[in-house]
């Protein structure tokens, strides 16, 4: 049932307000990772000097270009890692207008939600932002422990984190809070699966740009195909 959820939502790419916001988000997303790959080379070439004289060597002057194209390499591999609170801060964003978009081609009958204030927005990311990096941050003890299950720590870690809080966001515009958490517990394992769904291609490059947009419908799939189980 979660792959059926993902194949209506990758089925809903080419409608127009699912594109619009797949554009937006694809485009803030590349700004925010090339500005970090910027950030990061220019740091190295600052902090390298011009040039070094070494002894029988002489003159080295090329450290700055060296130290600059060592920060591009290392901006784009720490890239890959940095998808997933990328994507947390902007699902939050667009989670309301993805999910609208999902309710009126699949689920027209359901009456309108009011949209969530920028503000209430912003610190719902910035707060699931702080629990995504201490988490992850927490389990890089796991990481070390155990270092050939690396990836898969990270992918259950982290699918369990997105799966949790934006099932949570999107049953939030339907249901009150206490109703929500309900459900949610109910149907957790579920819930997780969807999470790692989501996670484990957040870590491929290209894909993972499209894939926050992809995962923000699939749960809004499953909250509803859930909702009627109770």
């Amino acid at each position: 049932m979660i792959f059926n959820d993902f194949k209506k939502a990758l089925g809903q790419i080419d409608d127009a307000k699912f594109r619009g916001v797949l554009l937006r988000s694809l485009g803030l997303t590349l700004l925010l990772l090339a500005g970090f790959v910027y950030g990061v080379s220019w740091f190295l070439a600052w902090l390298l000097p011009d040039s070094l004289t070494l002894p029988w060597i002489g003159e080295i002057t090329f450290l700055d270009d060296l130290g600059s194209g060592v920060g591009i390499g290392a901006g784009m591999i720490l890239s890959v890692f940095l998808m997933i609170p990328v994507a947390s801060v902007f699902i939050g964003f667009f989670l309301d207008s993805v999910a609208a978009a999902v309710e009126a081609k699949h689920y027209p009958a359901l009456p309108m939600v009011p949209a969530q204030s920028i503000w209430d927005t912003v610190l719902d990311s910035l707060r699931f932002l702080g629990v995504i990096v201490l988490a992850n941050l927490l389990a890089l003890i796991l990481y070390l422990i155990f270092a050939p299950l690396a990836p898969v720590i990270f992918w259950t870690v982290n699918g369990f984190l997105l799966g949790r809080e934006y099932f949570q966001l999107v049953a939030l515009r339907r249901l009150p809070l206490k109703e929500a958490n309900a459900l949610r517990r109910r149907h957790f394992l579920a819930i997780w699966g969807a999470g790692i769904l989501m996670a484990i291609p957040l870590t491929v490059p290209l894909l993972s740009l499209i894939v926050p947009i992809l995962g923000v419908a699939t749960f809004t799939h499953q909250f509803h195909r859930l909702a009627k189980l109770g």
